[in-house]
Order: C-alpha cells, then structure tokens, then sequence
C-alpha cells in the first residue's frame, strides 16, 4: 500500500551523470512498496511551482535505464533562487500547495549549494504547515565546491574531460610551436574554486610537462609575475600551455572576465577570461597564441565520463530513495573516502543545514608554492575522480545512442501560478 508520491527535480548547470542520478532515483522509486507515482518537475522548482509535473510511469523501464549514459538534464533543469520565506511565503505555500494537491510525500533536489537550501527551507515551511514532507538533496556540481562530501557528482567527468583535453591540445602546440602557436590557453568553469582548473594538473607530472601554469580563483592574479613564467617557459620549453579558472581575481578582488551583469542566482555573470590573457600575451611578450572556451562542453561529455563518477552519480540517487522512504528529512547522501590506495568510498546522509550556504575552495596544500600547479596532495586527491570509463552504447551511425524521454505532463488540479519576484 503506497503512502503518497515522489516528485523527484533537477537544478543548475547540468553535468554529464545528472541523469544517472535521475535513473537512479526512478529505478530505485518503482521498486518501493511506499511510493505511489514517481514524478518529475519539468524545469526544477519552477515546474513544481507551475505545477508542470511528468509522469515518469509513461516511460519504459529501457528508456529510464538509458537515462544512465545520457547527458544533459533528461526533466529540464533552472537557475531560480527562492528567497527567504520572510520574503516570499506565497511560493513555499504554493509548493506546499502543488505537494499536497498531488499527495506528494518525498521531493528530492539534485543540485548544488542553492539546491540544498532550497530543500532545506521546504522541509521547514512544510513541517511548520503541518505538512508531512520528507525533503532530501541529491548532490551534483561539476565545481565541486559542497562541503561535507569528499566529492561532487558531476565532477569526476569534468575533470576528466579537462586533463585529457589539455593534455591533447598541448601535443597539439608542442607539434606545432616551431613556426606557430607559442602559447594556448584553455578556461574552465569555477566561479570561487578552482578544482576544474586544479584537474588539468593530472595531464603533466614531471617538470616542463603541460600545463605549465594553472590559475586558480584562490590565487590573487599577478600580471607582471605571470608574463614572466610565460616568458620563462617558453624560452625554456619552447612553447607554453595555460589553464585558467573564469573566477580568477585581480588585486582588487574583482573577476578578471565580470561583464557586469548577474544571473538568478545573483552571480556576477563571467565573460572570457582566456582571450584577455592571450591579448595581454601578445601585446605584452609578442607571442602568436591560441585560446579555448570549452564551457558547455566540458560538462556535457558524456563520452568520456570517469566510471567513478558514473558509479558516485547513480549511488547518491540510490541511497536518495532509501533515505526518503526510512523518514529521514533535511538530508543530503554525501560520498565519504573510506580507503586511498586502493580507493574505497561510501554513501552516508549528512544534514542540509550543514551543506547549505556553504562553499569548499581549494585547500592551500592542494596549491604548488608559487601558486601555478597542484601539490602531491591534490594529486592524490583528484586521481582517483578520475579513473575508469563508463563509455555510452553507440548507434550504426557512429553517434552516441542518447534516449529522449516523452515528459508526459500530468492534468493541472490548481489555478495558473504566475512566477513573479514580487
């Protein structure tokens, strides 16, 4: 006899193992006596608010398993940032509203830092209406920055994806530096903390092996001292090859790229910081060079996704529904190292209280003394994300087989909600 429904939402940039969760939490859902229907919200938070909810028992058990090797956000995701319930009680009494007109007794969030406040809040309104909701975050970021968890979902693949494209393209300008390119430089996501840009560290391990300098968003940029490691390396090595986070800071504490305007979430919005490196390269030291923005990219291949991402994507998802149907409330299953060599993990619930609003940086140990490499340490951290393949099936034509889902929307019970910030 089931107690009620399951509505199960996707939020923020997607990953390329977003969706393994999502399988995940589907197949794990249909197996529990408790669950009635597993839902989804079309668009995150902002479906559950327009009521848009798919009905994922119109989808075949094949369909959802290949929703393991499929990139993007299989339920469409948003960037919508609830504001405190002193601020806006109408939208969390009209999610309570949408729950309860659905008989929707689990949510779960997959999701970064907001996610995890917003599932966090939910569980507080619901309990303080005297709803029974049981709220869990389900973690996924490819910057890695959720505390508590020794890993993020989503970023294992990213990292992967950044160290083999630094090291092919720096075989590339190693081929080429004779009568070319002098310089390449490659940027990546992370806003406050550089684990992407830290990952392309993997791809070289000896000295005058690429990339030769890394800038992290921990390290206040210098120009004049950066312009003389170029110059130092490319004298020296011939050529040079860069990686460099979008959130690295001048000495005024402002991002290098910030165009000016902010996202939902409020984020200064980050242009390129890469192409003003390579101008400020060649205005300054004369150098032909080449830049890369992989950005969307980066986290969308699913081609080469790390198996232990794929594996830590699908058991977070896993452990979700077994958390949500036990009672637990206002928790998050994080990945917890049990064991480095060989590497050992496990899943255990930690409380969104303690993961929201927080945000992991870079440790100092993890950063080379002159602030342009990782140490040993970061090294030992970062290798084993990235190991193992977890290669999706492929079609005739040569292409990835990727599943679309149908996202069967269910009949609307409540009046049109109209999202304002009002």
């Amino acid at each position: 006899m089931s107690e009620g429904n399951l509505l199960y939402a996707q939020s923020g940039g997607v990953t390329a193992v977003i969706n393994t969760t999502a399988a995940a939490v589907i197949e794990t859902a249909r197996k529990q006596k408790k669950i009635g229907r597993v839902l989804a919200a079309k668009n995150g938070i902002i479906g559950v608010l327009r009521e848009e909810l798919i009905d994922t028992g119109a989808e075949s058990a094949e369909a959802i398993h290949a929703l393991r090797h499929t990139p993007g956000g299989a339920f469409g995701s948003c960037r919508f940032k609830l504001k405190s319930m002193d601020e806006h009680r109408p939208q969390y009494e009209r999610l309570i509203d949408v729950f309860r007109a659905h008989d929707i007794r689990w949510f779960l969030y997959n999701g970064g830092n907001d996610s995890a406040d917003t599932s966090n809040k939910l569980s507080q309104i619901a309990e303080a209406m005297g709803y029974p909701l049981r709220c869990i975050g389900v973690p996924k970021t490819v910057d890695n920055d959720l505390v508590i968890t020794d890993c993020c979902p989503g970023f294992g693949s990213v990292a992967k994806y950044t160290a083999v494209s630094i090291l092919e393209a720096s075989l590339d300008v190693a081929s080429m530096h004779e009568s070319s390119t002098k310089v390449f430089i490659m940027e990546v996501m992370g806003r406050h903390a550089g684990w992407i840009a830290a990952a392309a560290g993997l791809a070289g391990n000896r000295a005058n092996e690429a990339p030769h300098l890394i800038l992290f968003p921990e390290v206040v940029f210098d120009e004049e001292k950066f312009l003389a490691k170029v110059k130092a390396t490319v004298e020296s090595v011939g050529w040079c090859s860069i990686v460099v986070s979008e959130g690295v800071k001048n000495t005024e504490g402002k991002f290098l790229s910030e165009v000016g305007t902010r996202d939902a979430f409020g984020h200064a919005q980050l242009g390129g910081v890469a192409p003003m490196l390579a101008d400020l390269v060649k205005r300054k030291l004369g150098y032909k060079y080449h830049w890369a923005l992989p950005d969307y990219l980066q986290r969308s291949a699913r081609h080469i996704a790390s198996r232990t991402d794929f594996e830590q994507a699908y058991a977070v998802g896993k452990a979700a529904v077994e958390y949500a149907v036990k009672g637990m409330n206002a928790v998050m299953p994080v990945i917890k190292r049990k064991s480095q060599n060989p590497y050992v993990w496990t899943v255990e619930p930690a409380a969104l209280a303690n993961i929201a609003n927080h945000e992991k940086k870079m440790p100092p140990s993890f950063i080379r003394a002159d602030g342009y490499g990782i140490t040993a340490a970061a090294r030992k951290y970062l290798q084993p994300l990235i190991e193992g393949e977890a290669p999706p099936p492929y079609r005739p034509d040569g292409l990835p087989d990727y599943v679309q889902l149908k996202n069967k929307l269910l009949k609307q019970k409540l009046p049109k909600y109209v999202i304002s910030d009002k």
